[in-house]
């Protein structure tokens, strides 16, 4: 079986399209809005939180069956039917439109499929065993979602914070003083709340001096 491809979509004000009304169209829909797409969902029922997603203009909700043509201007769309024969013409008509699709648990018709996602803060982990054993994926993000190692995520948000702060002193770091600076004093600091004491450690050991340079 060969291998997919990893990659992480940027969706942000994207026309994404959900056909299906159900609690795993709900699931996608509400995966898609945490990415700030822009999106539209079509199916002749909904869930009561797609209507009140929709109520609230979060999303556009269409309550009638998928017709062609509904993939226009759409950038992704996933498929969360039962029913083959819809699906077939979904998959057509992305194809035909080149728009990337998902058909929820048939592989074969779509692009892509979601994998088990474990998140923290900024941090997302995203696990595949290219459909030989969704049973594992799940089993591997349970895992995954209180391991240890995971702990280092709640360093994104300071580590984002210094290299905008970088930009804005027009500096460049080492790249392995990144690494450097990754350690369990910045993270101790971190999940005490010193936000500012852990920022300011981490641009000190970005920019200072290591004693060849100091040399010169």
């Amino acid at each position: 079986m060969p291998r997919n491809y990893p990659v992480f979509l940027t969706l942000r004000g994207r026309k994404c399209l959900v056909i299906g009304g159900g609690e795993v169209a709900t699931h996608k829909a509400l995966g898609l809005l945490e990415c700030d797409a822009n999106v539209t969902v079509i199916s002749p029922s909904a869930t009561p939180a797609l209507r009140d997603l929709a109520k609230s203009g979060a999303i556009t909700l269409i309550q009638r069956p998928y017709l062609p043509g509904d993939l226009k201007g759409a950038y992704l769309a996933i498929a969360a039917t039962s029913a083959a024969d819809v699906n077939r013409d979904i998959a057509k008509e992305a194809e035909s439109r080149r728009v990337l699709l998902n058909i929820v648990d048939v592989q074969d018709l779509g692009d892509f499929f979601t994998p088990a996602v474990v998140q923290r803060g900024q941090v997302t982990i995203a696990i595949s065993t290219s459909g030989a054993s969704p049973a594992l994926a799940r089993k591997l993000r349970e895992e995954l979602a209180t391991a240890n190692a995971l702990q280092w995520a709640d360093l994104s948000d300071v580590l984002s914070a210094a290299r905008l702060e970088l930009r804005k002193r027009k500096l460049k770091a080492i790249p392995k003083r990144w690494q450097e600076a990754i350690t369990p004093d910045l993270l101790a600091l971190v999940r005490s709340g010193e936000s500012q004491k852990a920022l300011a450690k981490v641009l000190h050991a970005l920019t200072k001096e290591t004693v060849k340079e100091a040399a010169r």
